[in-house]
């Protein structure tokens, strides 16, 4: 039991999402052999046979904590709520094969509203090439969730885990950072102006690649197939769903080592940065921070550097180091800063 000597009902916020976890899933047991991994990762791995495993992965999203269908039309969010969860699966080294979809909706979500839904999880089953297998349908007493489970697999060898990083490795980062947070921000923004005028017409033209960014993201399929025709197998792999520094902290906390990285080294779209200067926010810490951009981050050996040394899809963005050194961002400047993670809380009170 969780002691509180003031007999004070203990606040879920103050723990966070993954404190929360921790604290409720602590005293789980592994009984079965067949569970090679449970909690703690991007997806539970399970054992299928000698030479493949099972991944599977669970997400949930809830109207008004992880959208607004102000601004996120039902397709969108159909097929955002499947790549929520099939880069999941990519961040273990896997193959998404299956999907199960379960909602809940209140009587003011039409049948027809339902089919726009599906229509996105769909489209997102075509693309990615899954099956939708299953699932469940209920009402629900205010508002819709979604939660969907995926299933992937991988031969044994290839399944990556955040806890194999190792005193030397270098840091990669898929893509480009904090577009879909800025996104975000630009939609709030118009949602606002809205209020204020109901005749009022958005261009959004100008922030058009952050806007897709927010609403419909892609999970890299790319990188399991380009790091194998790379001959690369990385150490440690994580999705960059909480923002990146909460991501590289998962992979130092569950590697047991410590990292540098590099403020200058960061990937940011030129729409991230002049967006940022609009809204008078510091392109970093929006990488940093931000969240919802489904990269992959993960750390390769230094002697696979030359095979992907100047790839477009990988930014090297700093090296792990020694657990007793610490989590550092080194800035521009050169100064050594600790990094900790400020990344999107569903469970903060405030939030």
């Amino acid at each position: 039991m969780f002691e509180n000597k003031d007999n004070a009902a203990t606040s879920i916020g103050s723990l966070g999402e993954f404190g929360l976890i921790d604290h409720l899933t602590k005293n789980f047991k592994i009984t079965q052999k067949s569970t090679v991994k449970g909690i703690g990762d991007d997806a539970a791995v399970i054992a299928c046979d000698s030479a493949q495993q099972l991944v599977v992965t669970t997400d949930l999203l809830l109207e008004g904590v992880h959208f607004d269908l102000s601004y996120m039309p039902l397709k969108h969010l159909g097929y955002k709520a499947v790549i929520v969860n099939l880069s999941d699966v990519y961040a273990m080294n896997a193959t998404p094969t299956q999907i199960t979809v379960s909602i809940a909706a209140s009587n003011r979500f039409p049948v027809e509203a339902l089919e726009e839904l599906y229509a996105g999880i769909t489209t997102a089953a075509g693309i990615y090439n899954i099956d939708v297998v299953g699932g469940d349908t209920t009402s629900s007493t205010k508002g819709l969730l979604i939660s969907i489970t995926a299933i992937g697999t991988a031969p044994k060898e290839d399944v990556t885990y955040r806890s194999e990083a190792k005193d030397t490795d270098l840091l990669v980062v898929t893509g480009d950072l904090g577009a879909a947070y800025m996104g975000l921000q630009v939609l709030e923004r118009e949602k606002e102006v809205f209020k204020v005028n109901p005749n009022s017409q958005p261009d959004l033209e100008p922030y058009s690649y952050l806007v897709e960014r927010q609403l419909k993201p892609e999970a890299r399929k790319d990188i399991p197939e380009l790091l194998k025709s790379l001959e690369v197998k990385p150490t440690s792999m994580i999705d960059i769903s909480d923002g990146l520094s909460s991501e590289i902290l998962h992979i130092c906390k569950n590697s047991e080592v410590g990292c540098n990285i590099y403020e200058d080294k960061i990937p940011l779209d030129p729409q991230v940065i002049s967006t940022c200067e609009e809204f008078n926010l510091d392109s970093t810490t929006i990488a940093l921070s931000g969240g919802e951009d489904y990269e992959l981050l993960f750390t390769i050996k230094m002697d696979d550097y030359p095979k992907i040394k100047g790839n477009p899809h990988l930014s090297v963005i700093g090296h792990i180091t020694n657990k007793k050194e610490g989590v550092h961002l080194i800035s521009r400047a050169g100064a050594k800063i600790p990094l900790i993670a400020r990344g999107w809380n569903a469970l903060n009170e405030e939030g």
